[in-house]
């Protein structure tokens, strides 16, 4: 059993909020089943920026703005921004964008992927099994050398500049230039209003970077140490808080066919979060644990970021991302050069002399 100490509840006290908040921002205007979703709202705030000229996929969306900021706040008070970086730097660009990849083919991240189960979303159950195969294989990564190098402390403000890119996106959705696109139909028009997002993404940055609550991480250490894992029970909070609050509000709806922001062909789903979750590991935190460490002057998670939002311009720019029809053979291509990459990845960067299944 974990120790009970106060950073386990932090953990369990995050879940929950992160799951309740995921619910409830699709009850106050967000697509249903994603109240939450990290890659969806990359997606938006790509097109809004002129990245990808899908009309209904163009907002950017303020709950990023929050997440970042809530991570600067916490750090700043309690004494842990700090930037450091300079590790694999291209590696990590390339990982971002084939994470929002993997999360296109699914329609949804690691977030959404629990917010569609809690809303009684069986399509969802193919993506979980997924995403657990990715994280095995991440951790056999690991344990057979896969390293991408450590971050060094750095004097030159290297941390500041994707927080400034996100200070940068909260003042055009203040002022809204001209330049700036927001869509008036499609999923991109369903959103809460701009400063309860904001709000809640503050909430949920600030708890995040105090807990270090990861989707990807639980089940990694789930996987390492089963129920002893602290960061397993922040998942099991954030699954019974969700669920819970998916009924309370009217939400749930138990079923494979009919279900919002999901597809049918189920070895896509399964490719694509495994993708995700293999990369995840390497690389250190989901696409929501990236904004997380970006937010506390990690410029290595900056690059991931950046990659992200490139990403988030390419699948909708090239048709990767998956629709309610299902996968169509660009975003099938892309997966697999997605799986190639990380396999690439961990030939190139394997430690030479670790021995397979060593801790690390």
């Amino acid at each position: 059993m974990p120790v009970f100490d106060r950073h386990f509840w932090l953990i369990v006290v995050s879940g929950a909020t992160l799951g309740l908040l995921g619910v409830l921002l699709a009850v106050w205007g967000n697509p249903d089943n994603s109240g939450i979703c990290v890659s969806c709202f990359v997606e938006n705030s790509a097109g809004a920026l002129g990245l990808h000229d899908n009309p209904r996929m163009q907002y950017i969306r303020p709950e990023l703005i929050g997440f970042v900021f809530g991570a600067i706040l916490s750090s700043r008070l309690l004494g842990e921004f700090r930037s450091r970086g300079g590790s694999a730097v291209m590696p990590r660009f390339f990982s971002g964008l084939f994470l929002i990849v993997g999360c296109a083919v699914f329609i949804g991240c690691p977030i959404k992927l629990f917010l569609r189960l809690t809303a009684g979303d069986l399509t969802a159950l193919v993506g979980l099994a997924g995403l657990i195969i990715g994280v095995w294989f991440g951790i056999r990564s690991l344990a057979a050398g896969v390293h991408l190098g450590r971050s060094e402390k750095q004097r030159d403000g290297s941390g500041l500049w994707v927080p400034a890119l996100f200070l940068l996106l909260l003042v055009l959705v203040l002022v809204k230039p001209a330049f700036v696109r927001f869509s008036v139909t499609g999923s991109a028009a369903l959103h809460a209003p701009a400063l309860i997002s904001l709000a809640a993404g503050l909430f949920l940055g600030f708890l995040a970077q105090r807990s270090r609550f990861c989707v990807t991480a639980s089940i990694r250490d789930f996987l390492l140490m089963g129920r002893r894992a602290p960061l397993i029970w922040g998942l099991f909070a954030f699954f019974i808080v969700a669920t819970a609050t998916s009924v309370a509000s009217g939400g749930f709806n138990f079923g494979y066919y009919g279900q919002p922001g999901s597809h049918h062909d189920v070895f896509w789903s399964l490719l694509g979060m495994a993708l995700v979750g293999w990369l995840s590991v390497i690389i250190g935190g989901c696409p929501f644990r990236q904004l997380i460490k970006a937010g506390e002057g990690d410029s290595d998670a900056g690059m991931v970021v950046l990659g992200m939002l490139v990403g988030g311009g390419v699948v909708q720019s090239w048709e990767i991302a998956a629709t309610a029809a299902g996968v169509n053979s660009f975003g099938k291509v892309a997966v697999l050069v997605g799986i190639a990459f990380v396999i690439i990845l961990t030939l190139f960067y394997r430690e030479r002399g670790t021995v397979p299944g060593s801790a690390t």
